[in-house]
């Protein structure tokens, strides 16, 4: 089994999975949609992706404001999870992405790319950020 970890924005959704080992995280792809409502084809992708890697659990961003409140882009984070629970029977958990896409910047930054390139991959880091994150709760928790 692996785990999925997913930065859904408004018109990206970035896809990272976990090794069979529950350790590491590594970026999978960037799932573009022209529209933000329309999620159809989104999900029939992340199924796939699902089924081809094993995934029995899934980390979604919950982007909440910085002094922890839940605005609206929090808000459609929780409808999309209501919707992958729905479409994939899998339990989604919400983990606080908040400066995600920051820690994500300063990774490209540090590799060299330049801002220009960075917008192509940021989605795509931020989720193996989140991923990484609830990875290493996960393992210092079963530790104790």
């Amino acid at each position: 089994m692996r785990i999925m970890g997913l930065d859904y924005g408004s018109k990206t959704v970035g896809v990272a999975v976990s090794d069979p080992m529950l350790i590491t995280a590594g970026g999978l792809e960037i799932i573009r949609r022209k529209d933000e409502n329309k999620l159809r084809q989104t999900l029939a992708r992340i199924e796939e992706l699902i089924a081809e890697y094993e995934v029995g659990e899934i980390v979604l961003g919950f982007p909440k404001n910085m002094n922890n409140t839940v605005g609206d882009r929090a808000e459609l984070s929780l409808e999309f999870k209501e919707k992958l629970e729905r479409r994939t029977g899998l339990p989604v958990v919400m983990w606080d992405e908040r400066l995600s896409t920051v820690e994500a910047d300063k990774v490209m930054m540090d590799a060299g790319v330049r801002r220009e390139n960075r917008k192509e991959y940021v989605d795509k880091i931020a989720a193996t950020i989140i991923l990484q994150g609830y990875l290493d709760r996960r393992s210092a928790e079963n530790k104790n």
